[in-house]
């Protein structure tokens, strides 16, 4: 068993300290290559941003456990609506402008056609490049028709060198694979240690670590009186778990997703899809006593998985 801990604990943080060097990567290469503020923080920092979750998701769908994988999906898109924005507004209330409305309708489709793939058990190869397709036309929508408010990517006040940038970028995509190796081992060996299903796993253990990059740089943003930013963060880390992470790992592997994420884990998905949906529709603020909500439902989705 400890060496079960000690792989997923080394895991942990191979992706924290490779999702962030391959973020800033990432910045200083596209602002080498001039590319436009949105677009950066859009497709650059966004797929970057992913990166632990696509690592550890594809890991296990190669190494046969694909309940790892979707169960890191549905659990990461938790994390972030319940844990990552309700930690937020818990630091600093959140404005809200309306500017991400369309992408939280997005969030609610793709959430939506994941849970109508659950109940119906239909896992096919030509599915997971539908949804790649759809995280393509995504990124070029959004491209050609930008939101009102521009989209700030992390560390944009100062210029790096290329060839850091450059290095960054290969040493963190270099140490987020061997941490999403270590993390999905470890997983697994707990998974049977326990005798607790792999779904559970990824689901809870492997989703929040993948998403500890993300929380990371939403609690910065927050404490710099920067919380709007978490609000973006969120809902496009969403799509991309589901389009970008899904479509890869139902390519790699074409089976039907867990039957066991059918109940109270997509309810749960697509109310908190729904809630934020409500919120950047009607709402001026997320202040902090939903925020204390927030992360009092995933507290207590974490305690029922494992009940």
């Amino acid at each position: 068993m400890t060496n079960a801990i000690l792989l997923s604990l080394a895991g942990l943080v191979g992706l924290a300290l490779g999702g962030e060097l391959l973020v800033r990567g990432a910045v200083g290469i596209a602002q080498k290559l001039g590319v436009s503020t949105l677009f950066t923080g859009l497709v650059i920092v966004g797929f970057a941003t992913s990166m632990p979750e696509m690592v550890a998701s594809v890991e296990a769908a190669l190494q046969g456990s694909p309940a790892i994988a979707w169960g890191n999906v549905v659990g990461s898109n938790l994390a972030n609506t319940l844990m990552i924005l309700g930690v937020s507004a818990l630091v600093m209330p959140i404005a809200l402008t309306g500017a991400g409305r369309r992408d939280a309708v997005v969030a609610l489709v793709a959430t939506l056609v994941l849970w109508g793939l659950v109940v119906s058990g239909v896992g096919a190869r030509w599915i997971g490049f539908a949804f790649l397709a759809g995280i393509a036309a995504f990124i070029v929508w959004r491209y050609l028709y930008p939101a009102t408010a521009a989209v700030e990517e992390p560390g944009s006040d100062t210029q790096i060198n290329p060839w850091v940038a450059g290095l960054q970028f290969l040493a963190g995509l270099g140490i987020l694979i061997a941490g999403g190796q270590a993390l999905v081992e470890g997983a697994i060996e707990l998974a049977t240690i326990f005798n607790v299903p792999e779904t559970v796993i990824g689901l809870t253990v492997v989703a929040v670590g993948t998403s500890l990059p993300e929380l990371a740089a939403s609690i910065a943003a927050a404490l710099r009186g920067k919380s709007g930013l978490a609000l973006g963060n969120v809902v496009g880390s969403n799509i991309y778990n589901i389009l970008l992470i899904g479509g890869a790992t139902m390519s790699l592997a074409p089976q039907p997703l867990p039957s066991d994420l059918a109940g109270t884990q997509m309810i749960l998905l697509t109310a908190s899809a729904l809630v934020v949906l409500g919120l950047v529709w009607f709402a001026k603020s997320i202040g902090r006593l939903v925020g204390a909500a927030l992360v009092t439902v995933f507290a207590a989705n974490v305690v029922l998985v494992f009940a």
